[in-house]
């Protein structure tokens, strides 16, 4: 990447700009405001030159501001030695500054960091000295910012004083990170590697909350992911996916890798169509060698990719995210854990709320269900003294954990607290549930099943085509699901409410309700037919059976709804019924049904078992054996 002729040309032309360290730093005053460029693209060399400089010359100057976003690197100036010299203060807080700012030995700035560039410009931060790395200069003159465009650009287009340290080894990125050499008053040239984000491998955990998410992403999605072991699990899930777009804050290994995949190819985006935007990147040595000179890849100036209006322009916008925290209303934190402060509000606000705002917008909240090894829960009643809200309840649609789904949106604040419980980690659930009736957000005779006999069996979920073509999915009913069955319930014709209950009740309270979704999952089953109609889920059917321990059989009900009957729904569900009660080892069903009910007598009569009618009342009492029961 070096071109040694260009800069041979460069330092003919402009002599004064390649002067040595100590005459460079001694155009630093007291008091001065001095800017370091973002995560990898920090010019590691500089900054520890600057802190040479310091320590050979301590009264060199006092009081320097330094203000840093996601400190990756070296970051001496936040030690207690140099306290008179600089005052570190963070937009965005990185894990060796993290302990400075809660020592309060440094500062953080709570800000969208969309909006930085323009306190840059309007001088309500004042830039003084921007330290910076580049590419190497190319015939024209110009630099690359490379991996660190962000707010760096506007740093350096507002800075009195630039210094850049020129580097081979940074990428040159097309897009907004272009400098001329011109408006750089200082180079220094220096080879070294990039600072390198070496993401974990996401864990077991970390790879089913990448399957629900991938559930949730469609193909043609434009998409934001943030950074970790989840959001990498994410992208690895999405390789059957195609024609997903990217519109995000930060670029990483698993973008680059889904790209080289053809997965992400962008020619659906309603934006910039064909190019993958971004700001900054962090990742790989072979990541920065893909994004290099790449023409399918645009890094813009933060206050573009993050600006609500433009991120709300895609159509089928997802934003994927995660937090430290989430309260039992939706809520949550991804900057503090209480009272510390651990990163920064960063981006994601900016993308939720945009999302929130585009054509077919989805916004998702990815998150593992405990912290602390599983001592604590992530989802609580209320978030903790401090924290920080950085997500507030309307801008966050889906709520992923490893344990499933919570869909959030136009939900209230019951139905809220019920879908969150649902997805929390079994061991903190009951406790979820007598807190948040302590804050009377949920109905006071809630009921509860604890342990392993009220744990949903996502194992049981299945995808069913009937006889008709039509696609349902077959799965046990979940605490959360009360509103739905209301639904189903009142959508029932008189006859159907007669024909399933052999009653002439017409009502179904939550008392009544609560009984068909808070069950024993060992002890009986409740399977709902669902279609899904864009996010929401509707149920269409349901079947059921109870365990008789005494004979080892159980008693059967199902029941769809008018309006799809006659479509084989009631054929797969009593199909599925029939094949997890053979899997617990039972005989056979019994049933009661009533004498005009010749559908469902006509249903079970099909199925292949042996079959006792007797009739009593109007009703035929069944027992049906399976003919190969397990």
């Amino acid at each position: 990447m070096l071109l040694s002729d260009e800069l041979d040309n460069i330092k003919r032309k402009y002599p004064e700009k390649f002067a040595s360290e100590e005459k460079i730093f001694g155009n630093i005053h007291r008091g001065d405001r001095i800017f370091i460029a973002t995560g990898c693209g920090e010019p590691q060399y500089l900054v520890r030159a600057l802190t040479k400089y310091v320590e050979s010359h301590p009264k060199a100057f006092f009081d320097a501001e330094v203000f840093h976003v996601w400190t990756f690197g070296v970051a001496a100036y936040t030690e207690e030695r140099f306290k008179y010299n600089f005052r570190h203060n963070s937009f965005f807080i990185g894990n060796s500054t993290r302990g400075a700012v809660n020592e309060g030995l440094a500062d953080y700035t709570p800000i969208f960091l969309s909006q930085v560039p323009d306190l840059f410009r309007r001088k309500f931060v004042p830039i003084d000295v921007a330290i910076i790395q580049t590419s190497a200069p190319d015939k024209h003159g110009y630099m690359s910012l490379g991996v660190s465009v962000d707010i760096t650009k506007a740093a350096v287009e507002s800075a009195k004083l630039v210094m850049a340290q020129v580097n081979e080894n940074m990428p040159r990125v097309h897009g907004d990170g272009f400098i001329h050499v011109e408006n750089v008053d200082f180079i220094m040239v220096h080879k070294e590697p990039l600072l390198e984000y070496g993401t974990k491998v996401p864990d077991d955990i970390a790879r089913r909350v990448g399957k629900y998410v991938a559930r949730i992403v469609q193909n043609g999605d434009t998409i934001q992911v943030g950074y970790g072991s989840i959001p990498n699990a994410i992208l690895a899930n999405l390789r059957d996916k195609k024609h997903l777009g990217v519109h995000t804050e930060l670029l990483t290994d698993g973008i680059v890798q889904l790209m080289q995949e053809g997965v992400i190819d962008n020619t659906r985006k309603t934006v910039n169509r064909g190019k993958t935007v971004a700001t900054f990147c962090m990742g790989a040595e072979a990541t920065y060698e893909f994004i290099n000179d790449n023409p399918g890849i645009e890094f813009r100036t933060i206050d573009y990719t993050n600006n609500p209006l433009v991120i709300a322009q895609h159509e089928n916008m997802t934003a994927i995210n995660s937090a430290l925290e989430i309260d039992i209303t939706g809520q949550a934190t991804a900057e503090s854990i209480g009272k510390m402060y651990y990163s920064g509000i960063g981006g994601q606000a900016d993308f939720m709320r945009g999302a929130v705002l585009a054509r077919n917008g989805k916004t998702i909240l990815a998150l593992q269900s405990t912290a602390e090894d599983g001592k604590v829960s992530r989802i609580v009643p209320c978030l903790r003294e401090g924290a920080g809200v950085t997500l507030n309840r309307g801008d966050i649609h889906y709520v992923v954990t490893e344990y499933g789904i919570a869909y959030l949106h136009g939900k209230n604040i019951r139905e809220r607290a019920m879908e969150l419980i649902a997805i929390a980690h079994p061991r903190f659930r009951a406790w979820l549930i007598q807190e948040v009736k302590k804050l009377n957000l949920i109905y006071k005779d809630q009921a509860f099943i604890p342990g392993k006999r009220g744990e949903y069996p996502e194992e049981l979920e299945t995808y069913r085509t009937t006889r008709g073509g039509f696609e349902i999915l077959l799965r046990p009913v979940k605490i959360s699901d009360e509103p739905l069955l209301k639904e189903f319930f009142y959508a029932l014709s008189d006859r159907s409410l007669y024909r399933r209950f052999i009653s002439t009740r017409k009502d179904m309270p939550h008392e009544r309700l609560q009984e068909f979704v808070v069950i024993d999952y060992t002890r009986e089953m409740i399977i709902l037919a669902v279609i899904k109609r864009d996010a929401k889920e509707e149920v269409v059917g349901i079947g059921e059976y109870g365990i008789d321990e005494g004979t080892h059989t159980a008693e059967v009900a199902f029941v769809v709804r008018d309006d799809y009957q006659k479509l084989g729904i009631g054929t797969e569900l009593l199909s599925y019924l029939t094949y997890l009660a053979k899997n617990q080892g039972l005989f056979g069903f019994t049933a009661e049904v009533i004498a005009g009910n010749s559908p469902m007598l006509h249903l079970f009569e099909k199925m292949g078992f042996d079959i006792d009618k007797r009739r009593a009342e109007g009703a035929y009492e069944l027992k049906m054996i399976f003919r190969e029961a397990r």
